[in-house]
């Protein structure tokens, strides 16, 4: 999927580590074979290759991954957006970056989302409307693929372990150096810098905001996310972290809520208590921290804990 996936883990002894440890890999790679649009061999592949017109029948993995994405993609009011791909060639994200051309960037708006793909989820079919659409996994394949690797870990007895992909990190159990897992939070400014450190158990956090990833086309940086409501990149001004017991609902709201913005992403965490989410926003060269409640028990360190 184009990142790398790092690994720790703690088991009864070496022989079962090395056995729990290459399960966790394979799923990643199914993962990989289904969901990566880096790869012309994946599932996915053959939708976002398929003929227009083609009514396709799906993967039923496949089908059931799309119609849990779509579920998030309405409860998020299209912040995130799967059927993105026509608006990142438009920008070329994935090449040394462009600026559209008005008429270039008016089609990808029309081509993203339901205008470039067709889909009856409840029948298991797709159909694409446009040549130049496809489905970007980048939103959401790292979680789908931690969700996978952490199953399996499990399915192998496996009760310790921190999973690292691209960047959004899983974790199982408590650390076997202290009551739960330490995870720092990049700071916007100064990437190598923690902003702040999360202590995780059974749970995921993924981060999103455009001083990552980015590419320059006319003097001008652009970040590789996109507000696929207007079809360009959303200002660097800041970033989201979401803490979730699932994976992929951390993967898509982090996103989604960086989209947003720091006012409504905040707004809407005041409402879903359920998931932790930190709002970073960069003002003049300084940070403005604000976290909502769900964060706290993940704020809290071991010997804060232990000393209760």
């Amino acid at each position: 999927m184009g990142s790398t996936f790092v690994m720790q883990i703690a088991a009864a002894d070496r022989a079962a580590a090395i056995s729990a440890s290459e399960a966790a890999v394979q799923a990643i790679e199914a993962a990989d074979l289904l969901l990566s649009t880096w790869r012309e061999d994946s599932r996915l592949a053959v939708l976002n290759t398929a003929a227009v017109g083609e009514s396709l029948r799906l993967d039923p993995e496949l089908c059931r991954v799309l119609s849990e994405i779509e579920s998030l993609a309405t409860a998020t009011g299209r912040a995130f957006e799967p059927v993105i791909g026509a608006l990142e060639d438009a920008w070329d994200l994935r090449g040394d970056g462009q600026i559209p051309t008005a008429a270039e960037l008016l089609h990808a708006r029309r081509i993203t989302g339901a205008g470039g793909i067709e889909f009856s989820l409840a029948n298991c079919a797709a159909r694409r409307l446009d040549p130049a659409a496809w489905v970007e996994s980048g939103g959401f394949g790292k979680g789908y693929a931690l969700r996978a690797a952490r199953d399996s870990l499990r399915a192998h007895g496996v009760h310790s372990a921190r999973l690292n992909f691209g960047g959004q990190v899983v974790t199982l159990g408590e650390a076997s150096e202290s009551a739960a897992w330490r995870v720092p939070v990049a700071n916007p400014l100064r990437r190598g810098d923690p902003a702040f450190t999360l202590w995780l158990r059974d749970a995921s956090a993924s981060t999103s905001s455009q001083s990552e990833r980015f590419v320059r086309a006319a003097g001008q940086r652009l970040g590789h996310i996109l507000d696929p409501r207007t079809g360009t990149p959303i200002p660097n001004w800041g970033s989201v972290t979401v803490v979730d017991a699932d994976p992929v609902r951390a993967d898509v709201l982090s996103t989604a809520l960086l989209v947003l913005g720091p006012r409504a992403a905040l707004s809407w965490a005041a409402d879903h208590p359920e998931t932790g989410v930190l709002v970073i926003q960069v003002l003049d060269s300084t940070l403005d921290a604000r976290a909502n409640a769900g964060l706290d028990p993940y704020l809290v360190p071991p010997s804060s804990t232990s000393s209760n």
